[in-house]
């Protein structure tokens, strides 16, 4: 009897759902057209399917595996008169209002500071594990911000120049070694780098000869490996669940023992607090002694439960972007100095001015005066600048009840449960907000207000602005700046792709598009935006 009801009960079960799911569809879907007929901007609209067929027409266009953040400058072209735009995919995702005004970015995050969506832990959590300071609010948010703030301070981070120091030094040998044999991808080269610094600086641990082999490394690999913000191959992947469960058994493990390995080193200090003679605190020391100070009575033996998983995810965050991002940003810095000889020209020639005419000599003066790194203006322009064209990301806050937000044109639009992008790849490149915003101009850092160049308030935002702005910005800039410092007057660095699609046996670039508007270089949908085929390119010594 039971079995012969099972179709009717299954029947019953699949048209309750469709109809849950057309009640759903018309309720959003009525919603949205509401805030159209009010005056809210977007492209062409249909009741059934919203932008999703939009959105799709314009990723066709990419190139393979491009970031999903190039398809918005795609769309915005056409709203350059409000400088925003809304864009309903539901229930692919919730309807987002897509902003590239410089006043509203800043209005929507600082002067109303907007609370992150919850879009922003489901997608990064399996890289993360759970909650972090990118998806966290209020209370949570303040508590532990505060907790890693000393760590990532611009003290503290000129204490660890020393360690940056001795791993450019080693990414320098490893490009000696490289240069003049073919074709590398130098996306790989720069990951192991700055993963290394990363590791260095918020664990104290050293990884670099044990850089291939070790169980951080490999299982945090194959977490990102299998993680995608939009690639169906990889979202609807039957094994992708499962693999990203077993690396992040793995990788908390690995952090956890060092967390409480870090613990009873400091709890072994705490009569003395300062660190051995010649070693830097890492982030962790410095949060842990924080959480220790902040208990009372007896001294514990073990890390607070709830603290150490907690902190746990933030290392996993921590490790990913301060990885990831920063190992782009060089590539990139790389790629646009190769097409623009007199900026590199530049470059070298401030070296030179700061450094002396010999490139050895770099590393042992950076570790004895750090005060060097101020003195590189150029060098700090030609980063701001590579950021400006190549933003690692964006950010999404969700619209409060009551709260707006005006278009360039002075519309008022109510943005209560939408979903605020602030896209950072269209607001750097936005005509009102730069003088030839395509072009490569370092300069534009080093005017005044009064000049042409000079960027609008609030047009920059790589890092984010405001007091949910990158915790470790000021590591990764060090980091760049060292690494081109170290390499700019020994290395000769030019893209290869030709050769590499020859290599691969591709003719003609052999998959279609192959480039974003005239790049090969451009940024992939691999975690942090990664450059196209890991940067194919032949390193030389120069003379």
């Amino acid at each position: 009897m039971a079995a012969s009801n099972l179709p009717s009960m299954l029947l019953v079960l699949v048209c309750t759902a469709l109809v849950w799911f057309c009640w759903r569809l018309y309720r959003h879907r009525s919603w949205i057209n509401r805030l159209r007929k009010e005056g809210m901007p977007m492209p062409a609209w249909s009741w059934l399917s919203g932008h999703i067929f939009l959105l799709y027409s314009c990723a066709r266009r990419l190139p393979p595996l491009a970031n999903i953040n190039l398809v918005f400058p795609e769309i915005a072209a056409g709203f350059a008169a409000d400088e925003m735009f809304l864009l309903d995919i539901w229930p692919l995702s919730e309807a987002m209002l897509v902003v590239f005004n410089p006043e509203a970015a800043v209005h929507v995050c600082q002067k109303l500071n907007l609370p992150k969506v919850k879009t922003n832990e489901e997608m990064i959590r399996p890289i993360t594990g759970g909650l972090t300071l990118l998806s966290m609010n209020g209370e949570d948010w303040r508590k532990w911000r505060a907790l890693f703030n000393p760590g990532f301070s611009t003290g503290v981070m000129t204490e660890q120049l020393p360690p940056v120091v001795d791993a450019v030094a080693r990414f320098c040998e490893t490009l000696k070694e490289c240069a003049g044999k073919g074709v590398l991808c130098l996306d790989e080269l720069t990951t192991r780098l700055t993963f290394e610094v990363i590791m260095k600086v918020t664990l104290d641990a050293d990884i670099g000869e044990d850089y291939d082999h070790h169980v951080f490394v490999r299982a945090m690999g194959n977490i990102v490996k299998w993680h995608s913000f939009w690639d169906p191959l990889i979202l609807l992947n039957p094994l992708r669940p499962f693999v990203q469960w077993y690396n992040g058994h793995v990788v908390d493990s690995w952090v956890r023992k060092e967390l409480q390995k870090r613990f009873q080193i400091l709890q072994q200090e705490r009569p003395s607090p300062s660190p051995a003679k010649g070693r830097a605190k890492s982030v962790m020391d410095l949060a842990i002694e924080a959480d220790i100070s902040a208990q009372s009575g007896a001294p514990s033996q073990r890390l607070d439960a709830a603290f150490l998983e907690t902190a746990i995810h933030q290392i996993r965050l921590f490790l990913f972007a301060g990885n990831d991002t920063t190992s782009s940003t060089i590539v990139f810095a790389y790629h646009l100095l190769s097409k623009n000889p007199s900026i590199l020209a530049q470059l070298r020639e401030e070296h030179d001015a700061v450094f002396g005419t010999d490139p050895s000599r770099a590393a042992a003066q950076l570790k004895q005066d750090a005060s060097l790194l101020s003195k590189c203006r150029y060098t700090h322009a030609v980063i701001k600048e590579t950021l400006r064209l190549y933003p690692p990301a964006a950010t999404m806050r969700i619209g409060t009840p009551g709260s707006s937000v005006r278009t360039r044109r002075g519309t008022t639009l109510p943005v209560a449960g939408l979903t605020l992008l602030i896209s950072h790849h269209t607001i750097h490149r936005v005509p009102s907000a730069w003088l030839q915003p395509n072009a490569f101009l370092p300069e534009r850092w080093l005017v005044g207000p009064e000049h042409a160049l000079y960027p609008a308030p609030g047009a920059y935002r790589p890092f984010e602005i405001g007091p949910r702005n990158c915790i470790g910005q000021t590591l990764s800039l060090n980091e760049i700046k060292v690494v081109l410092i170290m390499t700019a007057r020994s290395f000769e660095i030019r893209p290869a792709y030709e050769e590499y699609d020859v290599l691969k046996g591709r003719k003609g670039g052999g998959r279609g598009v192959t480039a974003y508007r005239g790049d090969r270089a451009y940024q992939t949908e691999r975690a942090g935006a990664h450059p196209s085929e890991g940067y194919p390119c032949r390193v030389s010594l120069r003379d």
